[in-house]
Protein backbone atom coordinates (compact mmCIF):
# COMPACT_ATOMS: atom_id res chain seq x y z
CA UNK A 1 0.00 0.00 0.00
CA UNK A 2 1.20 3.56 -0.79
CA UNK A 3 0.30 7.21 0.24
CA UNK A 4 1.08 10.48 -1.90
CA UNK A 5 0.58 14.29 -1.90
CA UNK A 6 -0.79 15.70 -5.14
CA UNK A 7 -2.41 18.92 -6.25
CA UNK A 8 -4.93 18.51 -9.00
CA UNK A 9 -3.92 21.01 -11.64
CA UNK A 10 -0.34 21.39 -10.36
CA UNK A 11 -0.12 17.59 -10.15
CA UNK A 12 2.98 17.34 -8.01
CA UNK A 13 3.50 14.33 -5.79
CA UNK A 14 5.64 13.36 -2.86
CA UNK A 15 6.01 9.80 -1.63
CA UNK A 16 5.79 9.90 2.16
CA UNK A 17 6.43 6.25 2.92
CA UNK A 18 6.08 2.81 1.41
CA UNK A 19 2.53 2.29 2.62
CA UNK A 20 0.74 5.63 2.36
CA UNK A 21 -0.19 8.49 -0.01
CA UNK A 22 -1.58 11.99 0.66
CA UNK A 23 -3.10 14.20 -1.99
CA UNK A 24 -3.96 17.90 -1.93
CA UNK A 25 -6.68 18.85 -4.39
CA UNK A 26 -8.22 22.17 -5.35
CA UNK A 27 -11.91 21.69 -4.67
CA UNK A 28 -14.24 22.94 -7.38
CA UNK A 29 -16.93 25.05 -5.71
CA UNK A 30 -19.28 27.56 -7.31
CA UNK A 31 -18.97 30.03 -4.44
CA UNK A 32 -15.35 29.66 -3.37
CA UNK A 33 -12.05 27.95 -4.01
CA UNK A 34 -11.00 25.70 -1.17
CA UNK A 35 -8.38 23.03 -0.83
CA UNK A 36 -9.20 19.46 0.15
CA UNK A 37 -6.39 17.34 1.50
CA UNK A 38 -6.70 13.68 0.55
CA UNK A 39 -5.19 10.76 2.37
CA UNK A 40 -4.97 8.01 -0.22
CA UNK A 41 -4.35 4.39 0.66
CA UNK A 42 -3.55 2.21 -2.33
CA UNK A 43 -4.18 -1.50 -2.89
CA UNK A 44 -6.15 -2.22 0.25
CA UNK A 45 -7.19 -5.92 0.19
CA UNK A 46 -10.92 -6.37 0.72
CA UNK A 47 -10.91 -10.16 0.41
CA UNK A 48 -8.46 -13.01 -0.11
CA UNK A 49 -7.74 -12.96 -3.87
CA UNK A 50 -4.80 -10.80 -4.99
CA UNK A 51 -7.08 -9.01 -7.47
CA UNK A 52 -9.52 -7.99 -4.74
CA UNK A 53 -7.92 -4.65 -3.84
CA UNK A 54 -9.08 -1.03 -3.78
CA UNK A 55 -7.74 2.51 -3.44
CA UNK A 56 -9.38 4.75 -0.82
CA UNK A 57 -9.30 8.55 -1.24
CA UNK A 58 -10.27 10.18 2.06
CA UNK A 59 -10.96 13.91 1.96
CA UNK A 60 -10.40 16.08 5.02
CA UNK A 61 -13.39 18.21 4.02
CA UNK A 62 -16.00 15.71 2.80
CA UNK A 63 -18.12 16.22 5.92
CA UNK A 64 -18.43 19.91 5.00
CA UNK A 65 -20.35 18.86 1.88
CA UNK A 66 -23.31 18.07 4.19
CA UNK A 67 -26.16 16.61 2.07
CA UNK A 68 -23.75 16.28 -0.89
CA UNK A 69 -21.36 14.15 1.14
CA UNK A 70 -21.38 11.02 -0.99
CA UNK A 71 -18.97 8.11 -0.93
CA UNK A 72 -18.25 7.30 -4.58
CA UNK A 73 -17.28 3.73 -5.49
CA UNK A 74 -15.94 3.27 -9.03
CA UNK A 75 -15.33 0.08 -11.05
CA UNK A 76 -13.29 -0.04 -14.25
CA UNK A 77 -14.32 -1.62 -17.55
CA UNK A 78 -12.57 -4.25 -19.66
CA UNK A 79 -15.15 -6.94 -20.31
CA UNK A 80 -14.64 -8.58 -16.88
CA UNK A 81 -11.37 -9.79 -18.46
CA UNK A 82 -8.74 -7.03 -18.72
CA UNK A 83 -7.81 -3.55 -17.39
CA UNK A 84 -7.23 -2.18 -13.90
CA UNK A 85 -8.38 0.60 -11.57
CA UNK A 86 -5.30 2.70 -12.44
CA UNK A 87 -6.27 2.89 -16.12
CA UNK A 88 -9.57 4.75 -15.80
CA UNK A 89 -8.87 7.37 -13.16
CA UNK A 90 -10.36 10.05 -15.42
CA UNK A 91 -13.75 8.90 -14.15
CA UNK A 92 -12.93 9.65 -10.50
CA UNK A 93 -11.11 12.99 -10.90
CA UNK A 94 -14.30 15.09 -11.10
CA UNK A 95 -15.41 13.69 -7.72
CA UNK A 96 -11.98 14.44 -6.21
CA UNK A 97 -12.26 18.03 -7.42
CA UNK A 98 -15.51 18.26 -5.45
CA UNK A 99 -13.81 17.01 -2.28
CA UNK A 100 -15.76 13.76 -2.09
CA UNK A 101 -14.48 10.50 -0.62
CA UNK A 102 -13.76 8.02 -3.42
CA UNK A 103 -13.08 4.30 -3.60
CA UNK A 104 -11.53 2.98 -6.84
CA UNK A 105 -11.63 -0.80 -6.93
CA UNK A 106 -10.42 -3.84 -8.81
CA UNK A 107 -12.38 -7.08 -9.05
CA UNK A 108 -11.57 -10.62 -10.13
CA UNK A 109 -11.01 -10.96 -13.88
CA UNK A 110 -11.38 -13.90 -16.30
CA UNK A 111 -13.66 -15.73 -13.89
CA UNK A 112 -16.96 -14.67 -15.44
CA UNK A 113 -19.72 -12.18 -14.78
CA UNK A 114 -21.20 -13.97 -11.71
CA UNK A 115 -17.88 -13.87 -9.85
CA UNK A 116 -17.04 -10.28 -10.87
CA UNK A 117 -20.47 -9.13 -9.71
CA UNK A 118 -19.92 -10.61 -6.24
CA UNK A 119 -16.84 -8.48 -5.62
CA UNK A 120 -18.57 -5.12 -5.29
CA UNK A 121 -20.70 -6.54 -2.46
CA UNK A 122 -17.56 -7.91 -0.79
CA UNK A 123 -15.86 -4.51 -1.11
CA UNK A 124 -18.82 -2.59 0.33
CA UNK A 125 -19.14 -5.03 3.21
CA UNK A 126 -15.41 -4.70 3.90
CA UNK A 127 -15.72 -0.91 4.02
CA UNK A 128 -18.64 -1.20 6.44
CA UNK A 129 -16.81 -3.66 8.69
CA UNK A 130 -13.75 -1.37 8.79
CA UNK A 131 -15.47 1.99 8.85
CA UNK A 132 -14.05 2.83 12.26
CA UNK A 133 -10.82 3.28 10.30
CA UNK A 134 -12.11 5.06 7.19
CA UNK A 135 -15.14 7.05 8.45
CA UNK A 136 -16.89 6.94 5.07
CA UNK A 137 -20.49 8.05 4.69
CA UNK A 138 -21.94 4.65 3.78
CA UNK A 139 -25.48 5.96 4.11
CA UNK A 140 -25.01 7.85 0.82
CA UNK A 141 -23.04 5.64 -1.57
CA UNK A 142 -22.84 6.36 -5.29
CA UNK A 143 -22.01 3.25 -7.32
CA UNK A 144 -20.44 4.07 -10.66
CA UNK A 145 -18.41 2.47 -13.38
CA UNK A 146 -17.59 2.21 -17.04
CA UNK A 147 -18.74 -0.68 -19.25
CA UNK A 148 -18.35 -3.96 -17.30
CA UNK A 149 -17.82 -1.97 -14.11
CA UNK A 150 -21.02 -0.01 -14.72
CA UNK A 151 -22.91 -3.26 -15.18
CA UNK A 152 -21.60 -4.55 -11.84
CA UNK A 153 -22.54 -1.27 -10.13
CA UNK A 154 -26.04 -1.42 -11.61
CA UNK A 155 -26.53 -5.06 -10.59
CA UNK A 156 -25.61 -4.45 -6.96
CA UNK A 157 -27.86 -1.38 -6.83
CA UNK A 158 -30.99 -3.11 -8.15
CA UNK A 159 -30.52 -6.29 -6.09
CA UNK A 160 -29.89 -4.55 -2.76
CA UNK A 161 -33.62 -4.66 -1.96
CA UNK A 162 -34.25 -8.08 -3.54
CA UNK A 163 -34.66 -10.71 -0.77
CA UNK A 164 -34.16 -13.52 -3.29
CA UNK A 165 -30.72 -12.29 -4.35
CA UNK A 166 -28.03 -14.30 -2.50
CA UNK A 167 -25.29 -11.68 -1.98
CA UNK A 168 -26.42 -9.38 0.83
CA UNK A 169 -25.08 -5.98 1.82
CA UNK A 170 -24.43 -5.38 5.49
CA UNK A 171 -27.00 -3.24 7.32
CA UNK A 172 -26.07 0.43 7.26
CA UNK A 173 -25.06 0.56 3.59
CA UNK A 174 -27.44 2.64 1.48
CA UNK A 175 -27.05 3.06 -2.27
CA UNK A 176 -28.03 6.67 -3.00
CA UNK A 177 -27.53 6.54 -6.75
CA UNK A 178 -25.92 4.88 -9.77
CA UNK A 179 -23.84 6.51 -12.52
CA UNK A 180 -23.54 4.10 -15.42
CA UNK A 181 -21.27 4.75 -18.41
CA UNK A 182 -22.04 2.25 -21.19
CA UNK A 183 -22.71 -0.64 -18.81
CA UNK A 184 -25.09 -3.44 -19.88
CA UNK A 185 -28.49 -3.24 -18.21
CA UNK A 186 -30.35 -5.68 -20.49
CA UNK A 187 -29.58 -7.93 -23.44
CA UNK A 188 -26.46 -9.57 -22.08
CA UNK A 189 -27.08 -12.35 -24.60
CA UNK A 190 -26.77 -9.75 -27.37
CA UNK A 191 -23.56 -8.38 -25.88
CA UNK A 192 -22.19 -11.91 -25.50
CA UNK A 193 -22.81 -12.61 -29.20
CA UNK A 194 -21.15 -9.33 -30.21
CA UNK A 195 -17.97 -10.41 -28.45
CA UNK A 196 -18.02 -14.15 -29.22
CA UNK A 197 -18.57 -13.53 -32.95
CA UNK A 198 -15.95 -10.77 -33.16
CA UNK A 199 -13.07 -11.18 -35.62
CA UNK A 200 -10.50 -9.85 -33.12
CA UNK A 201 -9.16 -12.75 -30.98
CA UNK A 202 -9.10 -10.87 -27.66
CA UNK A 203 -12.74 -9.87 -28.15
CA UNK A 204 -13.65 -13.53 -28.68
CA UNK A 205 -11.75 -14.44 -25.52
CA UNK A 206 -13.67 -11.82 -23.57
CA UNK A 207 -17.01 -13.08 -24.88
CA UNK A 208 -16.14 -16.70 -24.11
CA UNK A 209 -15.32 -15.72 -20.54
CA UNK A 210 -18.60 -13.94 -19.76
CA UNK A 211 -20.11 -17.14 -18.42
CA UNK A 212 -17.41 -19.72 -17.82
CA UNK A 213 -20.06 -22.25 -16.80
CA UNK A 214 -20.94 -22.72 -20.49
CA UNK A 215 -18.78 -23.52 -23.52
CA UNK A 216 -21.12 -21.88 -26.03
CA UNK A 217 -23.78 -19.18 -25.75
CA UNK A 218 -25.19 -19.12 -22.24
CA UNK A 219 -28.93 -19.93 -21.92
CA UNK A 220 -31.12 -16.85 -21.71
CA UNK A 221 -32.75 -18.11 -18.49
CA UNK A 222 -29.31 -18.18 -16.88
CA UNK A 223 -28.16 -14.85 -18.32
CA UNK A 224 -31.26 -12.94 -17.21
CA UNK A 225 -30.27 -13.37 -13.53
CA UNK A 226 -27.34 -11.04 -14.27
CA UNK A 227 -29.31 -8.39 -16.15
CA UNK A 228 -30.25 -5.37 -14.02
CA UNK A 229 -33.61 -5.07 -15.79
CA UNK A 230 -34.64 -8.43 -14.27
CA UNK A 231 -34.39 -7.03 -10.74
CA UNK A 232 -35.43 -3.43 -11.38
CA UNK A 233 -38.32 -1.91 -9.41
CA UNK A 234 -39.52 1.55 -8.44
CA UNK A 235 -37.80 1.35 -5.06
CA UNK A 236 -34.33 1.10 -6.61
CA UNK A 237 -31.93 4.04 -6.29
CA UNK A 238 -31.87 6.84 -8.88
CA UNK A 239 -29.98 6.07 -12.09
CA UNK A 240 -27.88 8.23 -14.37
CA UNK A 241 -27.05 6.44 -17.63
CA UNK A 242 -24.70 7.62 -20.37
CA UNK A 243 -24.67 5.64 -23.61
CA UNK A 244 -23.83 6.16 -27.25
CA UNK A 245 -25.83 5.48 -30.38
CA UNK A 246 -22.78 4.06 -32.15
CA UNK A 247 -21.61 1.78 -29.36
CA UNK A 248 -20.25 -1.34 -31.10
CA UNK A 249 -19.77 -3.33 -27.87
CA UNK A 250 -22.99 -2.77 -25.92
CA UNK A 251 -25.54 -2.09 -28.68
CA UNK A 252 -27.85 0.87 -28.02
CA UNK A 253 -30.96 -1.28 -28.48
CA UNK A 254 -30.06 -3.18 -25.30
CA UNK A 255 -30.76 0.00 -23.32
CA UNK A 256 -34.20 0.72 -24.74
CA UNK A 257 -36.47 -1.16 -22.32
CA UNK A 258 -34.47 -0.18 -19.24
CA UNK A 259 -34.39 3.47 -20.29
CA UNK A 260 -38.17 3.37 -20.82
CA UNK A 261 -38.53 2.21 -17.21
CA UNK A 262 -36.25 4.99 -15.97
CA UNK A 263 -38.16 7.63 -17.91
CA UNK A 264 -41.35 6.80 -16.07
CA UNK A 265 -39.88 8.99 -13.31
CA UNK A 266 -37.86 11.74 -14.98
CA UNK A 267 -37.57 13.64 -11.72
CA UNK A 268 -35.65 10.71 -10.26
CA UNK A 269 -33.59 9.32 -13.15
CA UNK A 270 -31.47 10.84 -15.91
CA UNK A 271 -30.51 9.41 -19.31
CA UNK A 272 -27.81 11.05 -21.43
CA UNK A 273 -27.95 9.47 -24.89
CA UNK A 274 -25.49 10.66 -27.53
CA UNK A 275 -26.63 9.53 -31.01
CA UNK A 276 -23.06 9.82 -32.33
CA UNK A 277 -21.47 8.52 -29.14
CA UNK A 278 -19.21 5.47 -29.13
CA UNK A 279 -18.68 2.95 -26.34
CA UNK A 280 -16.19 5.17 -24.49
CA UNK A 281 -16.87 8.90 -24.12
CA UNK A 282 -14.38 11.39 -25.54
CA UNK A 283 -12.76 13.92 -23.22
CA UNK A 284 -15.33 16.58 -24.17
CA UNK A 285 -18.23 14.15 -23.84
CA UNK A 286 -16.99 13.11 -20.42
CA UNK A 287 -16.63 16.70 -19.23
CA UNK A 288 -20.17 17.50 -20.40
CA UNK A 289 -21.46 14.33 -18.77
CA UNK A 290 -20.10 15.37 -15.38
CA UNK A 291 -21.89 18.70 -15.58
CA UNK A 292 -25.11 16.70 -15.90
CA UNK A 293 -24.02 14.15 -13.28
CA UNK A 294 -23.49 16.78 -10.61
CA UNK A 295 -26.88 18.31 -11.38
CA UNK A 296 -28.31 14.81 -11.00
CA UNK A 297 -26.55 14.31 -7.66
CA UNK A 298 -27.71 17.71 -6.42
CA UNK A 299 -31.30 16.45 -6.70
CA UNK A 300 -30.75 13.35 -4.57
Amino acid sequence: MTKTIRRLGVFTSLVLCSCSVKLAAVVDRTDEQQQAIYEVTKDVPYSTDTEQVLDIYLSNSSSKLKDKNYTVVFLHGGGYYVSDKTREERYIRPYLKKGMDVVNMNYRLKKGIPVATEDLTYALNFLKANNATYHLNLDRVILTGFSAGAHIASMVAVTANDPAYPNKLRPGIRIAGVVNFSGPVDGLDVVEKVFMSHEVPIMKEIGNSFFVETSEYAPKDFIKKYEPITHFDEDDPPFFIWHGGKDDQVPPETFEEFVALLRKDKTKNEVLFLPQGLHSPSADELANAYVAIFKFLDKQ
